[in-house]
């Protein structure tokens, strides 16, 4: 788990939330699911909206800026952590047809 901090989009408050992630070679990915809901969770708005953030893992915090994987790549890492955590084959078929589940890469900038 992660603890990612960034600024609301529309309040302009911090805010803090609590992510699983995996690291990937340079980068952590973190997977916008919300439990399978209908709707993009609120920090991946503020994430994109900021463009950048702070993670903490364990003891270390770091400065990270966004960017949103698509496409094929979007695909293979969403199959893998659907077949790390079973429980994501189940979001992603709740949300079929209404969104695709986000995968977001955040890569140290300090």
């Amino acid at each position: 788990m992660l603890l990612l901090s960034t600024t609301g989009a529309r309040s302009g408050q911090p805010r803090t939330v609590i992510l699983g992630y995996y690291p990937d070679r340079d980068r952590v990915l973190v997977v916008g699911s919300a439990g399978g809901s209908p709707n993009h969770p609120a920090w991946y708005h503020n994430l994109l909206a900021a463009g950048t953030g702070t993670i903490e893992i364990g003891t270390e915090t770091v400065s990270v800026a966004v960017q949103e994987v698509t496409g094929a790549e979007r695909d293979r890492i969403y199959a893998e952590q659907a077949a790390r955590y079973p429980g994501f084959a189940g979001y992603e078929k709740k949300t079929a047809g209404i969104r695709t589940i986000p995968v977001l890469a955040l890569r140290r900038t300090s």
